[in-house]
């Protein structure tokens, strides 16, 4: 009986530390370096949802979104978004079906997401902040 409790408790304790270390991850904005726009985490929200489409300079916004599944994609929607990832599918549903918009690029993971704004001075993309190189400027999304 003792092992198997012991066992019990060393797995969660195991799955609660992933549990916290997966949900402490830190989303930060993406900009190719030559992008010297002031973007805070309201400019955010409305260029993913296509209520602005240029940066402060006045150069275009080309924003690049994660996949769905993505879990850095339902960090976003959620805490930058200040919606679900059903709420935003369905946002952009609407604007497409109307007429009204095109929703952004998606991508599978941060790397793709570098790689494009990387290559790309208008690009803006969000990435897990461990996953930032220097090929691109982060930008806080706090």
């Amino acid at each position: 009986m003792h092992k198997k409790t012991l066992a019990t408790s060393l797995i969660s304790a195991v799955i609660g530390c992933s549990i916290s270390f997966f949900s402490s991850a830190e989303l930060v904005l993406v900009v190719h370096p030559s992008n010297d726009a002031t973007i805070d985490a309201k400019t955010a929200q409305r260029i993913f949802l296509g209520k602005e489409n240029k940066f402060s300079t006045g150069k275009e916004a080309l924003p690049i979104n994660q996949v769905p599944e993505s879990a850095s994609r339902a960090s976003f929607d959620t805490d930058t978004l200040g919606r679900s990832s059903t709420q935003v599918a369905a946002y952009w549903s609407k604007l497409v079906f109307t007429g009204k918009g095109i929703p952004p690029k998606e991508v599978a993971n941060d790397a793709e997401v570098i790689a494009i704004v990387a290559g790309n001075q208008d690009a803006v993309g969000y990435v897990d902040s461990a996953s930032v190189t220097g090929a691109v400027k982060a930008i806080s999304l706090n």
